[in-house]
């Protein structure tokens, strides 16, 4: 049973109950009615289902957030490294002592402003709320406390960068300009592939008779170690390659094992992309005459070509490995004729003929009337 009496042992007022396990509990306040208060919420609550110990909250946010990144073994490797350094860098530093009861809405609202407000760009605010989120979502399930304080907080827009799209004459010299490395590049270029992609393409996975690539594996680097994956959607892909790579390709392959890579570092093993950009791309660029090009906008090149090509929605997200056509159409609508004028044209063979417009008194037009005279 439930009571509020006179505390025994200090002036004021004791509210005592049991939890849903039998055990006794109690809870000390100066006056009695914030002591009949705070009971009659917590019997509320039992009866809702949202019973939250008090002791429960008790624990430190850090102990929760390590427990909580040893369960990331379901996520690639480099997205669990990521969520990691966001927690010891931009979390644990701030609330890493308090108790995961402690933290108000306020307290996280404050929290995100401050991160804004040091410089950190907007992508990475949102990210580093995402992880508390997660965090606190994990002291709910597991009944520390009853709703997660994170939910509801304004972040700060994340503004999509403009993609840089190259033209068919700047592939060409950026090709040019990495003298032997250039597949490499064309690859990229023509096939929309991710490097990691690239890396973990196998002999094997290369027909040159049907001028396709099977993408089904990537590789990344993750401090300072290599760690394979599935592609990011965990979904293998065929890419098609224009027949001019054909040649190149199967060069390539000669000499080789089904399951050896088809690209190689120098020295052998699988490429990195800091060592390749500063290697072969970088060089490229300055060859080239192009400034401030990424690796990455030759994926956003391989979409700008194939859509000017004529390829459809579909087969751009097919080529790319989007989870969406409404993924594709959020990065590259703007690539896609809107087609509005052959619509109207396609439509202007259904409309009917029309009786002719006749101008009413009022100066306001109206359809002539069959029995009208005009």
């Amino acid at each position: 049973m439930a009571s509020v009496s006179r505390n025994p042992k200090d002036p004021g007022w004791q509210a005592r109950w049991r939890d849903p396990g039998g055990r006794q509990r109690k809870k000390n306040f100066t006056r009695k009615v914030d002591a009949q208060r705070w009971l009659d919420q917590m019997q509320a609550e039992r009866h809702r289902g949202q019973y939250v110990d008090p002791r429960a909250g008790k624990v430190r946010v850090s102990e929760v957030a390590e427990g909580w990144a040893r369960g990331l073994t379901h996520l690639k490797v480099s997205t669990a490294t990521r969520y990691r350094g966001l927690m010891c860098g931009h979390i644990l530093p701030r609330f890493g002592a308090w108790a995961v009861a402690d933290l108000r809405h306020s307290d996280v609202r404050d929290w995100v402003n401050d991160l804004s407000a040091s410089g950190l760009s907007a992508g990475t605010v949102r990210q580093a709320h995402r992880v508390l989120s997660l965090i606190l979502s994990e002291s709910v399930k597991d009944g520390r406390i009853a709703r997660n304080v994170a939910a509801g907080v304004q972040l700060p827009r994340a503004v999509r960068a403009d993609p840089r799209f190259l033209d068919a004459d700047e592939v060409a010299r950026l090709i040019a300009g990495a003298g032997t490395n250039g597949l490499s590049i064309a690859v990229r270029a023509f096939c929309g592939l991710r490097f990691g992609e690239l890396a973990a393409l196998r002999v094997r996975r290369a027909n040159v008779l049907r001028r396709r690539l099977v993408v089904a594996e990537s590789v990344t680097e993750v401090g300072g170690r290599l760690v394979w994956s599935l592609p990011k959607t965990n979904r293998t892909r065929t890419v098609p390659f224009p027949p001019s790579l054909t040649p190149q390709i199967e060069a390539l392959c000669r000499g080789k094992g089904p399951d050896d890579l088809l690209f190689t570092a120098p020295e052998g093993g699988a490429l990195r992309l800091g060592n390749w950009r500063r290697r072969v791309f970088d060089p490229a660029c300055r060859a080239a005459g192009l400034v401030g090009v990424t690796p990455h906008d030759l994926r956003h090149t391989a979409a700008s070509l194939a859509i000017a090509s004529g390829a459809n929605v579909k087969a751009v997200q097919q080529m790319l490995g989007h989870a969406s056509a409404a993924m594709t159409l959020d990065v590259y609508a703007g690539l896609f004729g809107d087609d509005l004028d052959a619509v109207a044209l396609a439509l202007d063979g259904l409309v009917p003929p029309l009786r002719p417009l006749r101008v009413q008194s009022d100066g306001e037009e109206g359809q002539a009337d069959a029995a009208d005279p005009a």
